[in-house]
């Protein structure tokens, strides 16, 4: 048998199944048919996989439609576990939101995303757990603008050619050479500002986390522009991250 066939019909197969998990996801509970019909696969087929899936806990049927199982969650604590910057800077997160009254966030990066790891908002202004495991876009966020200041030229340069700089508000950077302008300061000075590029009158100040002289994540404190503004980022909040940084680096260490 040709082993090459064989690599593309197992990749394939990954590629359903992957599919089938994001739809599941996306419809928050989906029959067979319609599941079929969306990813124009055979109804038995997709059955089949639901099938399989469900026997690991990937999958749950409630109501007469399928879900995403609580077996994915139990994944997904371990992979967050795993990171020690995660252990690290868990104590620390509770203490910036209650010292700053805003929000605090724990971020990290993977193939050129932004993901949250945790986080805090003592006013529950922000739905925190809706944030906590999603994607971000490096370029727009002050986190993600900070681990690439602190990454090796060659890997910023590789991740801002890959995933391009797509502009979500007015104040998005989408240029590279303004990008890589503003990632030369954000070196040089030890944070990073998102004053509303991510999300409209949403301002955020960022610290790098690093150890060994690798970037492990952010820390940043986030909050509506009204109250955190660019004084406001660069002083008092700016101070407090700084402070945060070297506990979480102790407990890195340590």
């Amino acid at each position: 048998m040709n082993s090459d066939s064989t690599t593309d019909r197992l990749v394939k197969s990954d590629e359903t199944l992957l599919a089938i998990i994001e739809e599941v996801r996306d419809a928050n509970g989906i029959g067979v048919t319609t599941l079929a019909n969306k990813l124009n696969l055979a109804k038995s087929s997709v059955h089949s996989h639901l099938k399989t899936m469900q026997s690991h806990g990937f999958i749950v049927k409630r109501n007469g439609k399928y879900h995403l199982g609580l077996e994915l969650f139990r994944y997904g604590q371990y992979t967050r576990i795993e990171r020690d910057v995660y252990s690290a800077a868990f104590p620390v997160l509770n203490q910036i939101a209650a010292d700053t009254g805003e929000s605090s966030w724990l971020m990290t990066h993977e193939n050129g995303r932004l993901m949250y790891l945790d986080g805090r908002d003592p006013n529950d202004e922000i739905n925190v757990n809706a944030l906590i495991g999603s994607w971000e876009h490096m370029h727009v966020n002050s986190g993600g603008k900070v681990i690439l200041a602190h990454l090796p030229d060659e890997k910023t340069t590789e991740i801002i050619e890959e995933s391009g700089l797509p502009k979500q508000t007015e104040n998005s950077i989408t240029d590279p050479e303004e990008l890589t302008e503003e990632l030369n300061q954000a070196r040089d000075q030890g944070y990073a500002l998102n004053l509303g590029e991510g999300i409209r009158e949403m301002n955020a100040v960022a610290v790098p986390l690093i150890s060994q002289d690798t970037v492990r994540g952010a820390l940043a404190v986030a909050g509506p522009a009204y109250r955190v503004d660019k004084e406001r980022c660069e002083g008092e909040l700016l101070d407090r991250l700084r402070a945060a940084a070297d506990d979480i680096g102790l407990n890195l260490v340590y």
